[in-house]
This record gives structure tokens, C-alpha cells and sequence, in this order.
């Protein structure tokens, strides 16, 4: 199985991008589920549904053609089927401080409960061979962010948190409970955590998998949208997920010419310059701004066509290798970048703001430093397999 995952900023475009590609490969013959992981859904909107407000029809696997179906993630739903036990004692909790019922359970809908359902979903489709392609319309940057570290996150609090915590209240709980202004989680809690758990085996081996899933940057030639595709960029690859495309959607057509669109045409080709040089060798895609909204299945496969001319395969893995990734060794910071054409004396590099800049002869790769590295600066580089090694330090 495949996934795709559109991520970007707020307002970009990601959802009618999913969806264009999820229709584009159920006509390729893809058994093609598009999966909402925003809380904040509109792909039943972007195909033009007659549905409730708060999508309730499509919260299970929708058929809308011939092998292609959208899901749109309802968490009161998935409390329902996962998270009862979590749910019913924070509800308890908050009706203890005096808040009413209808809000204590609205307010008992956990950070992380709908990407963990979504991770549950994925895992579950994967077991069972449901589908073909999982396209995944995921939230804006932030909370994409809070996706894909969901699991890594879960792992360690199962490791180190868990144990101690289960054992600590069941032996104390029987006292405590006397005297304690609120009566602490049963033991049918941390069932309910450790099923949840065991649900989510090897997701996370699978998110950061090349091969399996690709990340999809959905961006526009705006600078601010552009600095945080950049911010982006280099959190996915923090976090060990490969983007294999950017897309920069709603550009203006070339026959829009004249003295109001000059001043916009003029910064979107200066912009598309620099999102192709910062993010290569990673394939840039342009997708032209409509006459029209794109709303309906028609419009979504104009924009199909247009995303993917010919007989190209949305599904193809564009690049599976990670550009570079961060590691920390003995103490050292070190930035691993694939330069599987270079020599030795062909290599410049340099620190710039926030970025580090390698350049290859005529080649330049700009890297985008992460919050811990950003003060750091190049000490010492080697290059062994194809891959150059920069070592960071602070600066004297």
C-alpha cells in the first residue's frame, strides 16, 4: 500500500490537490481511499456533497466512483470506538471542577485522539490490503507536524512512562481515592491506552518508509507561504519522512498580462526561481490558478489533468532517498547530506542565517536548520560513500 500525504500551510490548496490525485489514480485503476486527518474537514465540500455540517456521513470509508473513496476523520465517533474508557474518566474529571456534561465531554477530546485514530486507520487498511493508495489530506504545517511525531511520542511514554505509572496507582490508588479530591483512572484506562498501543505496531516504520509513504509539500508563490514550506521541509526530514515533490499551486496563467498582474507575475517567477534552487534535487510542480473555484468531481479531474498530464502515475515514488538527515553523535551535530555524484574538491559550504549552504561546482543545496542546530556552525566536513558528513559546533 501507498501513501501520500499533502501537507502545508493553511489555505494553500492542499485539499483539492489530495483530491484531484486521489481521482487521478482511481482512473489509473488504484483502489484509492482520500483520508481527512484535519480537524477542520473539507474534502466532502471540495467533491461537492450534500452533507451534514460536521461530516458525520463520510466518517467511515465513502465510495464516491469506481475504487475511489473519501474518509473524513469524526472524533466523537472514534471515542465511540476507541478511546471509551480515556474519555469517560477526563469527562468525569471535568464535571468534578463544575463544568456541565455536554462540555466536559467536548472538552475531553484530547490533543493527539484524532491523529492516533488516523495512525489506527492507516495500520488497519495496511493489515487488511483495503486499498491500493491511502492519500491523506493532512492539517497545516503544525499540526502535520504533531501527526507523523505521534507515534515516536507514544512509543517513549509507553517505554518509560507507562509501566511505572500503571503500577504506582494501582498500588496506591485504593488509599488515595479516600482522600483525593477526584477519584483517580481505573486500571480499564490503561487498558484502553495499551489496546490503543498495540494497534499502532509498526506505523511508524511504514511513515518512514520511502517506498511506502512520500510526502507532497503543497505551497504558493507567496514568500510568507514559501518560508513556511521551507520550515517544513526540513521538520519532515527531522522527523525521517521523505518528500518526494513540491507543489506549487495557483499560479497565474502567462496570457494574464497586463499592468495590475505585472507586479504578481514578476514575484511569482522570482519566487518560483528560489523554491526551485531550495529545494532541488526534489521535483517541483506547477499548477496554474483556475478561472473557476474547483468544487465537483468534473472540476477536481480538470485539475487532475492538469496536475498530472499523460500517463503520469501519481503513485510513483519520485525519489526515495532522504536529501540529508540530523543526527547527534557523541555529542557532536552532524547534518548527512546524499552527494552521490560529487569529488572531494568539487565541495564548498557555508553557513547562511539559519541555513547551511553546500554547493557542488554549479549545484547549490540550500539545508534548513532545525530550532536546536540554528546557532550552530560548520566545523569540520568529510566525504565517505557518497555521503558528506558536517559536523556543527558553536560558534567561538
Amino acid at each position: 500500500m501507498r501513501i501520500l500525504l499533502f501537507s502545508g500551510k493553511g489555505g494553500v490548496g492542499k485539499t483539492s490537490l489530495a483530491a484531484a490525485t486521489g481521482a487521478r489514480l482511481a482512473q489509473l485503476g488504484y483502489r484509492t481511499l482520500v483520508m481527512s486527518i484535519d480537524p477542520a474537514h473539507s474534502l466532502a465540500d471540495c467533491f461537492d456533497l450534500e452533507t451534514e455540517l460536521f461530516h458525520t456521513r463520510t466518517s467511515d470509508p465513502t465510495p464516491l466512483a469506481d475504487r475511489l473513496s473519501i474518509q473524513e476523520l469524526n472524533i466523537q465517533k472514534e471515542i465511540g470506538r476507541h478511546w471509551q474508557q480515556i474519555s469517560a474518566y477526563v469527562t468525569s474529571v471535568l464535571r468534578t471542577t463544575g463544568i456541565g456534561g455536554v462540555q466536559a465531554e467536548e472538552l475531553a477530546i484530547l490533543p493527539g485522539m484524532e491523529e492516533l485514530s488516523a495512525m489506527m486507520y492507516i495500520n488497519q487498511y495496511r493489515r487488511e490490503q483495503r486499498f491500493d493508495v491511502v492519500v491523506l489530506d493532512a492539517a497545516p504545517t503544525a499540526e502535520s507536524m504533531r501527526f507523523i511525531s505521534m507515534p515516536t511520542t507514544l512509543d517513549w511514554y509507553m517505554k518509560h512512562i507507562f509501566p511505572f505509572q500503571r503500577s504506582l496507582l494501582k498500588a496506591v490508588r485504593p488509599i488515595a481515592n479516600r482522600v483525593a479530591p477526584i477519584e483517580l483512572p481505573p486500571d480499564n484506562y490503561f487498558s484502553n491506552i495499551r489496546d490503543l498501543f498495540e494497534k499502532l505496531a509498526g506505523v511508524d516504520e511504514i511513515m518512514e518508509d520511502p517506498r511506502v509513504t512520500s510526502v507532497r509539500l503543497v505551497t504558493n508563490a507567496e514568500k510568507m507561504v514559501v518560508r513556511e514550506t521551507q520550515r517544513a521541509f526540513v521538520y519532515f526530514s527531522l522527523h525521517g519522512l521523505t518528500v518526494d515533490a513540491v507543489l506549487v499551486n495557483r499560479l497565474l496563467p502567462a496570457e494574464i498580462r497586463d499592468s495590475w498582474f505585472n507586479e504578481w507575475h514578476s514575484s511569482q517567477e522570482r519566487l518560483l526561481a528560489e523554491i526551485e534552487e531550495y529545494f532541488a534535487p526534489v521535483s517541483v510542480k506547477r499548477v496554474p490558478l483556475f478561472a473557476h473555484e474547483v468544487l465537483g468531481r468534473a472540476r477536481i479531474e480538470e485539475l487532475a489533468a492538469a496536475l498530472y498530464p499523460g500517463e503520469e502515475d501519481p503513485a510513483a515514488a519520485l525519489r526515495t532517498e532522504k536529501p540529508y538527515t540530523f543526527e547527534k553523535q557523541n555529542g557532536l551535530y552532524e547534518i548527512r547530506v546524499h552527494l552521490p555524484f560529487a569529488t572531494k574538491g568539487e565541495i564548498g559550504l557555508f553557513k547562511k542565517n539559519d541555513e547551511l549552504v553546500v554547493e557542488v561546482g554549479t549545484f547549490r543545496r540550500h539545508i534548513g536548520l532545525p530550532v536546536s542546530m540554528a546557532a550552530l556552525v560548520p566545523s569540520r566536513a568529510r566525504l565517505e560513500h557518497r555521503v558528506l558528513t558536517v559536523e556543527m559546533k558553536e560558534a567561538q
